[in-house]
């Protein structure tokens, strides 16, 4: 039985490639051209946004989602810049809901930091990228999955880290479509995040031959929860939701909101499999993911912070790990160069995927494989085999260049 531990060939293979690439960033054209000395400093910014209690309490409880997995970057980024005389810090700064995010931003700006990782929703990073403040920085955005910032409310300083919907619908659309499960029942809540990611699943279906054939909503008003909602009301709520229907394969769910979706397996009138936002979800991480190295990853998270790396986590240090490879790649930390080289073709980011990431040049959002997880248990990773594209495999999850409006670093 595996004791959550990286064995010695996983230790020796995580030193022989931390070894490689000290190697290669000692090689890297600017990075010690002069041996002077670049301090980079990264600014986190977040909103004070009230998020659901969890449905069970067996769930994690995270107050420092996506910050914490940010830290954990900053680290990682010391390592390689010890060999190249570069130091990271991570500055923090949150502000209350609805708060002033010019505020937010100068802090955080007159601490030296231009490259600000954001825990904001789509609404509040538009309007934290339109500010004059904000033209000569760089946003990464870890939080918001919302179709609009990729297709038509694009910002050249805007580089999106979290997966849309659309990818997620993708990913979750091809999985079924080689299971040849194909007729749909969608379940959505009330919610705009429901409604939203709900509208990228019947884009999903269509895009990948499935077919919904029918459509409810989850109409109920939530209890408290926990303590409201009780065993014998909820039996008869998702019973009453799922009764007669027409023949279908899977049910999918859309609870962003985290109001009903858990309590739909194994309470359907009919049995079948649930998948969606409960069940068997789409995510860029899930704290099963072993593969390529993944373990030693979840394995220095929890040692740190002790509990599991959750998306928003993975978002973080991914943004500022992206940041790092930039800088070390490049030997600048300015948002110019840094903008630049992002986009360019010579960048790619090892992340524990498989392959290396890269951005999309006309909507700046991050290509990842993505993860199809039960709750603990990995179960396929998107793209499926088979689907391609003339590009990259990649862009087969979410809006595909034609399809989009932003026509970014063009």
């Amino acid at each position: 039985m595996s004791t959550g531990l990286p064995g010695h060939s996983s230790i020796s293979y995580l030193l022989l490639s931390l070894f490689v690439a000290c190697i290669m960033a000692a090689t890297a054209s600017h990075a010690a051209a002069d041996n002077q000395p670049l301090h980079v400093s990264i600014g986190y910014l977040s909103e004070a946004i009230a998020e659901p209690a969890p449905l069970s309490l067996v769930e994690v409880v995270a107050t420092d989602k996506g910050l914490a997995g940010a830290k954990l970057a900053i680290d990682d980024n010391q390592t390689t810049g010890r060999f190249l005389n570069q130091s990271y810090e991570l500055k923090e700064q949150s502000i209350a809901a609805g708060g002033d995010l010019k505020a937010g931003l100068d802090a955080l700006v007159g601490q030296g930091a231009k490259l600000i990782v954001t825990d904001l929703t789509a609404k509040r990073l538009l309007e934290l990228a339109d500010l004059p403040e904000a033209k000569d920085i760089l946003i990464f955005n870890i939080r918001a999955e919302d179709d609009n910032l990729r297709v038509k409310d694009c910002r050249p300083n805007i580089f999106n880290i979290a997966p849309s919907y659309a990818m997620k619908a993708d990913a979750l659309a091809e999985y079924l479509a080689v299971k040849k499960w194909t007729r749909w029942v969608l379940i959505s809540g009330k919610y705009d995040p429901d409604q939203a990611f709900a509208a990228a699943l019947q884009r999903a279906a269509k895009k990948f031959g499935s077919k919904i054939v029918e459509t409810r909503a989850y109409a109920y008003d939530a209890g408290s929860r926990r303590s409201d909602t009780g065993q014998q009301q909820v039996n008869k709520q998702m019973i009453e939701l799922t009764q007669r229907l027409p023949d279908y394969d899977v049910l999918v769910v859309s609870d962003e909101s985290e109001v009903f979706g858990e309590y739909l397996p194994y309470r359907l009138w009919d049995p079948r499999p649930v998948v969606g936002t409960q069940g068997l979800v789409p995510t860029a991480w899930h704290r099963s993911q072993e593969q390529w190295g993944g373990m030693q990853l979840q394995h220095r998270f929890e040692q740190q912070y002790h509990r599991w790396m959750l998306e928003r986590d993975y978002s973080g240090w991914v943004a500022v790990r992206a940041i790092g490879e930039a800088v070390t790649r490049t030997g600048k930390a300015d948002a110019t160069d840094m903008h630049q080289y992002l986009v360019s073709d010579d960048f790619t980011l090892g992340a524990f995927k498989g392959q290396g990431l890269s951005f999309r040049k006309w909507d700046q959002q991050l290509r990842q494989p993505l993860v199809l997880a039960s709750p603990l248990m990995l179960v396929s990773v998107s793209p499926q085999e088979g689907f391609l594209h003339q590009r990259t495999p990649l862009d087969t999850l979410g809006y595909d260049e034609p399809e989009s409006s932003c026509h970014l670093n063009q």
